[in-house]
């Protein structure tokens, strides 16, 4: 699912350990530097509710991105939370507070059906033919929580499209931005068809090295897809409360920073994770206060400069 951004991704410490995460604050902290930074900037009441979002999300995540997979985890996560639905005992908090947050806010169940169901696809599924096989698991693992996250911020349905969207997009900006990690999981998510397109038979270094201009070339015009699709999320923005919109523009923000970096240079998906600073998260979030509170500057969306160069 590519959430995870901490160090030592594959060590057994972190993935398929017996003594199962309970602590959420630990799991939200340990599995998104961006997000959970910018999490930072919601009131505490509603930020306490994220955390038990997203530690939900990560630890079933985690389950199947461990080396190697941990199937049978997952099988047993998954499990417990259909007991917790169903009203029966579980003594895993993680899974309980998740289920009292879902009943309490209102989440369909049918979302946590395709979350769950995404997560399972990464236990079978290597590649994807064509992008309605990747739309569906983008449903499932992105769309979804995107439609959570309005609940938990009590926004109703007017900005669940856009919502849909921003989940989508920061999604995709995973994928790429991991494209040599999940090579080590045997993963490819970008569709044969898509780099068919541009002459590549699949991401592996060897082709990227061997094919450059094309490689460059696909690994840009997916981050427009990106682009068209965050700033239709965006247009969604102006429904969430302003306290709540500092964290949401700061964390998209973030994705925004890391889609230019890789424009600029593809090839440096197989030689760093692309990810913000505590610092650069702050300030900008910071710069953003201002914007939606004292409407310094513009809330607009303009393609970074880097991109427009190349359009």
């Amino acid at each position: 699912m590519n959430l995870y951004l901490g160090t030592n991704m594959y060590s057994t410490s972190n993935f398929g350990n017996p003594e199962t995460p309970t602590n959420p604050e630990n799991i939200f902290k340990k599995g998104s530097t961006t997000y959970y930074n910018s999490t930072k900037l919601f009131p505490k009441t509603i930020r306490k509710d994220v955390t038990t979002l997203y530690s939900f999300v990560r630890v079933a995540d985690n389950y199947v991105d461990s080396v190697p997979q941990n199937v049978k985890g997952f099988n047993n996560f998954k499990a417990m939370y259909y007991s917790a639905l169903k009203g029966e005992r579980v003594d895993y908090s993680v899974v309980t507070n998740f289920v009292a947050l879902s009943k309490r806010m209102n989440f369909e169940e049918q979302w946590v059906d395709a979350f769950l169901e995404s997560m399972e696809m990464d236990t079978k599924k290597s590649n994807y033919e064509n992008l309605d096989e990747l739309n569906k698991y983008l449903y499932g693992s992105a769309e979804v929580i995107g439609l959570m996250m309005n609940r938990v911020m009590k926004i109703d349905e007017v900005a669940d499209d856009s919502a849909q969207y921003l989940g989508k997009a920061m999604q995709f900006i995973n994928f790429i931005r991991d494209i040599d990690e999940d090579l080590d999981l045997n993963r490819t998510y970008f569709p044969k068809g898509s780099m068919a397109k541009f002459g590549l038979t699949g991401l592996t270094r060897g082709e990227a090295r061997r094919k450059p201009e094309e490689f460059k070339k696909f690994i840009r015009s997916q981050i427009k897809v990106y682009f068209e699709w965050q700033i239709k999320a965006e247009l969604g923005l102006q429904h969430i409360p302003k306290r709540m919109r500092v964290a949401v523009k700061t964390a998209s923000d973030m994705y925004m920073w890391t889609a230019t970096e890789i424009y600029k240079n593809p090839f440096i998906v197989y030689d760093t994770q692309i990810k913000p600073t505590w610092h650069k998260v702050i300030l900008n979030g910071v710069k953003n206060f201002f914007t939606v509170y004292l409407s310094f500057g513009t809330s607009s969306r303009r393609l970074p400069k880097a991109v427009a160069l190349h359009q």
